[in-house]
């Protein structure tokens, strides 16, 4: 029942370049995508997005000392540099789970830890 602010890569991308261009030196920004929801609410929402049912929902214990929740306050970032996300959650979550289905060769290489091959070997000629 943890709730995070979940937001969009590309929006929290765009609030990195805006504040970079737009904001006061030495002033903090909190960046946030106005997508409080709970943990168990976003798995919900990605099994609907794939057809697939709630029964394969599997609770485990939290870790120790997991914060409940984080909530972000990004009025100053929408008040003083009018910025806001681009994405709502729900249009947001479908397009990402469709990158993830259209890109299994990329995600699989992770999963199976191919992906460091790659990465130890450019590493490598780098280091040469």
């Amino acid at each position: 029942m943890n709730i995070r602010d979940w937001i969009h890569v590309e929006d929290h991308c765009r609030a990195l370049q805006f504040i970079l261009e737009k904001g006061r030196e030495g002033e903090i920004y909190n960046i946030g995508g106005d997508g409080e929801r709970t943990n168990l609410e976003i798995t919900e929402m990605i099994l609907t997005i794939l057809g697939k049912p709630k029964s394969l929902i599997r609770f485990v214990a939290d870790r120790p000392g997991h914060d409940r929740r984080y909530a972000i306050d990004f009025s100053k970032l929408k008040r003083d540099l009018g910025w806001s996300p681009l994405y709502h959650l729900k249009e947001g979550l479908e397009q990402t789970v469709r990158w993830y289905m259209e890109h299994e060769e990329w995600w699989r290489r992770i999963k199976s830890g191919a992906y460091r091959d790659f990465y130890q070997k450019h590493y490598e000629e780098r280091l040469t």
